[in-house]
């Protein structure tokens, strides 16, 4: 919104500063819209970039959660199967649902570390995304600022 308010000025001081022409007026009107559109267009790109990002941190996130569970289940079997032993067998026991809870952790580790990348990698192609359509929005607002330009100096 800002943007759009910064490009009205400038479009504002533009048209006081040159001569009111037909030709300067219908230049200024034309790059106004032209700039309107394109900022239109940059906002629309911020937002689906921003939703891509997000769900890939939110699905992230859910990936989290689903492993520390699943690592909590690990651990709760091994401490059941320690409780359920004989005497004799306790350390044994111990040692094998020590030795799957690492596992489980293990496991929970690659995932959590994979749904990660995933998610950084998303969020960086969404700032690439939004750096690119503000790029663009640049781009015509400094083609419409010429096209200004151009017909008022052919007014002089």
């Amino acid at each position: 919104m800002n943007k759009l308010i910064a490009t009205l000025i400038a479009g504002l001081m533009a048209t006081a500063a040159y001569a009111q022409t037909s030709d300067v007026a219908k230049a200024q009107a034309d790059a106004n819209k032209d700039v309107a559109k394109a900022e239109q267009k940059e906002l629309k790109a911020d937002a689906k970039a921003d939703k891509k990002a997000n769900k890939a941190i939110a699905k992230a996130d859910k990936v989290h959660e689903e492993q520390q569970a699943k690592v909590a289940v690990e651990q709760a079997k091994a401490n059941e199967k320690v409780a359920k032993a004989d005497p004799e067998d306790k350390a044994k026991a111990a040692a094998k649902g020590d030795k799957a809870v690492a596992k489980a952790e293990e496991k929970a580790e690659k995932k959590t570390v994979k749904a990660d990348a995933k998610a950084i990698k998303e969020t960086v192609d969404a700032t690439a995304d939004k750096a690119l359509a503000a790029n663009k929005t640049a781009a015509v607002k400094a083609k419409a600022d010429a096209e200004v330009k151009e017909a008022a100096a052919k007014q002089h």
